[in-house]
């Protein structure tokens, strides 16, 4: 296990969140799954206790520990992406199993993780600053999912 692990809270499905995320993003994969070894408040003994993850590289420990608590937007995966298609790939992945669309290139996966789906040019028009970076923010307030072709016309006036 990794000396710093993002550590989330799930319902009852850390596993099979676990397997979506290592089928959906490179560099991600499913590790070590504990069970319980004794019945616990939110399950019986036997059952998956934890998982080990990453996604796109970053340690991950999923807990099943029962509805007591949600997920919020206050803590979201950020995933880069470098074309229309790799931002409409996780996109539609996350959405299409189940998430929810949000605004300015956030959706919801269907266990109520966030995720920021953010094309580089995003990234790049908002760092030159200026009135670059205003005609893109402007833009992307008024997209759910991120059209990097109106992002390059934003940038370029």
């Amino acid at each position: 296990m990794a000396k710093n692990t993002i550590f989330l809270w799930y319902d009852k499905d850390a596993e099979a969140a676990a397997r979506f995320y290592a089928e959906t993003f490179p560099d991600s994969a499913v590790g070590a799954i504990q069970r319980a070894p004794n019945d616990y408040p939110s399950g019986k003994a036997g059952d998956v206790l934890t998982v080990e993850f990453t996604v796109a590289g970053v340690a991950c420990l999923g807990l099943n520990g029962g509805p007591a608590f949600k997920h919020s937007e206050a803590f979201s995966f950020q995933i880069a992406t470098d074309d229309q298609d790799e931002t409409d790939r996780y996109w539609n992945a996350i959405v299409g199993n189940g998430g929810q669309e949000n605004a300015c290139g956030w959706c919801k996966d269907k266990w109520g993780i966030s995720w920021q789906i953010t094309p580089r040019v995003l990234t790049e028009a908002l760092a030159a600053g200026g009135d670059e970076a205003k005609r893109a923010f402007d833009a992307m307030m008024t997209m759910k999912k991120i059209d990097v072709a109106a992002i390059k016309a934003a940038r370029r006036g």
